[in-house]
């Protein structure tokens, strides 16, 4: 399966797809990189580990605009799979419909607590003795897609919004390339709200 990953910032979760991929441990390939911010470090990552890449500055272009560009350079290169990997924007619904259940993002919670920016603090800040990382089909909503995977993360008294995105971290790097690989392989269904293996 040809993967396309979004990215805003640094892309560690890039990197870990990339790393699995490039090892043989994840039967996908890293087809495109597109990124929001030109001088993102994920964007100069890709192009180091020789992935095709590129960015769009949004200057002049509203949302939906904006997105059907970035769709079509998705298509262009033959993108099956969209893995937004830290991508800073809510895509629009026409965005979405291009790529139905076809797109995945990892969120630093286990949804549907905590949903959006600042999750991790969000959790600190309720005082939740658990909390974790999910993959998600990405829909309309905000965070509110079909769950593929969850992994939890214990939140302990002395941890800072650092100390536990380090720990949540390390889950989303295992269990991304985990749910990639389950929809490439196609043995599940989506009903309702659920994903069901099949």
């Amino acid at each position: 399966m040809k993967l396309g990953i979004l990215l805003s910032g640094r892309g560690s979760n890039f990197e870990a797809i990339a790393r699995n991929v490039l090892a043989g441990k994840l039967n996908a390939e890293i087809g495109f990189v597109f990124s929001n911010k030109p001088n993102a470090p994920g964007l100069a990552l890709a192009r180091q580990l020789g992935f095709r890449a590129e960015s769009l500055e949004m200057t002049g272009l509203d949302r939906a605009a904006y997105d059907a560009k970035v769709a079509e350079m998705l298509l262009n290169h033959g993108v099956e799979l969209v893995c937004l990997a830290g991508y800073m924007r809510i895509l629009s619904g026409s965005f979405v419909s291009k790529f139905p259940s076809r797109i995945l993002n990892i969120h630093p919670s286990l949804l549907p607590a905590f949903p959006g920016l600042d999750a991790q603090y969000q959790a600190l800040a309720h005082g939740v003795k658990v909390t974790g990382c999910t993959v998600h089909f990405v829909d309309d909503g905000l965070d509110s897609g079909p769950i593929l995977l969850q992994s939890p993360v214990k939140v302990f008294d002395h941890d800072t919004v650092e100390t536990l995105s380090d720990r949540i971290l390390k889950e989303e790097h295992r269990i991304y390339s985990e749910a990639i690989a389950w929809v490439s392989r196609g043995n599940y269904q989506i009903v309702g709200r659920r994903v069901i293996r099949t």
